[in-house]
């Protein structure tokens, strides 16, 4: 039910069934060079950096924890932040410009099954 506004966008044209997610207000402008052609992509329901991440908030919970572990005493927010910053974000670039180089409708019909079964696939030389 939570993306029945983003299939309505993809009936009318603003948005695709597979492309990157809309990113958060202010990241795309930290873009330089190659990786502002993902800006050249349709925001999507799904695709491989919505595979791969699926379960964001886990990873970043575990990381955060195990910072903690380690004696890290800073608050969980910049923790959570920092990884985000230094980790996740760069890589969900680097999928959707692989993406936006690379595209297969074959692979786009396949991420779309992948979401809506939960499963996994092989991508850009690892498995999302």
């Amino acid at each position: 039910m939570d993306e029945l506004p983003g299939l309505w966008d993809v009936l009318i044209g603003n948005m695709s069934f597979v492309g990157p997610r809309p990113d958060v207000l202010g990241y795309a402008d930290k873009l330089v060079g190659e990786d502002r052609d993902v800006l050249k992509l349709r925001p999507g329901i799904t695709g491989p950096a919505t595979l791969k991440y699926r379960l964001e908030d886990e990873i970043i919970s575990e990381y955060v924890a195990q910072k903690q572990a380690a004696g890290d005493t800073r608050p969980m927010q910049e923790i959570a932040v920092e990884y985000n910053d230094t980790v996740i974000y760069p890589d969900k670039v680097r999928l959707n410009c692989y993406y936006y180089r690379h595209y297969s409708f074959i692979k786009d019909i396949q991420m779309i099954l992948c979401t809506v079964l939960g499963k996994k696939m092989e991508y850009a030389g690892e498995t999302i």
